[in-house]
């Protein structure tokens, strides 16, 4: 597997197909290997690239918290690209990986030629509750490990999952099961409890010039609002919410998801969106 060093870390990646770059941002509980369905469906138009963030193996797993947070990934993002020589690709992340999309594109913009949020803004409308349990979570990740990791792959927001595609979903907890506990209890507390809820970005996002999709499960409650503040303060945006469907859209939903980003990314091609 290949391996980029980049911001200080080891980041592995892979590529398939070729053409115009598209890369794929993953979630916490996820990691490159859940963007399968959307690499075998554009792999045969677009090159794509999916990659471990930092704190997945085989990428690096610093051992600090404080080498962990939204800037972070942002900037390992940048850092990728620069090493594929990619100056200009489309972006589309899942969750963690839609707010690193959005944040990306809102500081390094003139390398977005469009971005796809989906499942983004979990903690927005509470954050200190969000903190919270971010930070219980990352305890009880060091402290258990496995059982911990299960339960969160069997929140409320997976259950469409597991009821429409039982054995998928084992595919999903069974790569989660294989996280390393001290990489995503550092990523639950430098990342996901670090970064600032999505209506503090409004400004930002009006300065936005880059075509986005936003996709959200209308079961995803948590990303309900968070997602229709998008569309509202991203000009050129379009929303569609996945019915009966929870977070891991890419997943649940994978011929909606890729139906959805390949109209769009065609659109844009053409200049139509």
């Amino acid at each position: 597997m290949p391996i980029a060093h980049v911001n200080g870390v080891d980041l592995a990646y892979e590529e398939y197909g070729v053409g115009f770059p598209l890369v794929w941002v993953h979630e916490f509980a996820g990691s490159m290997d859940s963007w399968q369905p959307q690499v075998n469906f554009f792999s045969r138009r677009y090159r794509v690239i999916v990659f471990n963030a930092r704190g997945y193996p085989p990428s690096s797993i610093p051992a600090e918290v404080s080498e962990y947070g939204q800037d972070y990934a942002v900037e390992d993002l940048y850092g990728l690209l620069k090493h594929l020589g990619i100056e200009q690709a489309h972006i589309g992340g899942l969750s963690m990986g839609g707010s690193c999309t959005l944040h990306f594109a809102i500081r390094h913009h003139e390398m977005v030629r469009s971005m796809i949020i989906a499942s983004a803004g979990s903690g927005s409308n509470n954050p200190e509750e969000f903190r919270k349990t971010c930070r219980e979570l990352a305890d009880r990740l060091e402290r258990e490990g496995a059982p911990a990791f299960a339960d969160y792959g069997a929140g409320a927001n997976r259950l469409q999952f597991k009821r429409k595609d039982p054995q998928g979903y084992k595919v999903f907890l069974d790569l989660l099961l294989s996280h390393s506990p001290i990489g995503s209890a550092n990523t639950m507390r430098g990342v996901q409890a670090g970064r600032p809820p999505i209506y503090a970005s409004e400004r930002e996002m009006e300065a936005v010039r880059v075509p986005a999709l936003i996709l959200c499960g209308d079961e995803d409650e948590e990303c309900l609002q968070p997602s229709l503040f998008m569309k509202r303060h991203i000009r050129g945006s379009g929303l569609a919410f996945f019915p009966k469907s929870g977070h891991a859209l890419n997943l649940e939903e994978p011929n909606l998801y890729n139906s959805a980003c390949l109209d769009f990314l065609t659109a844009v091609e053409q200049g139509k969106w």
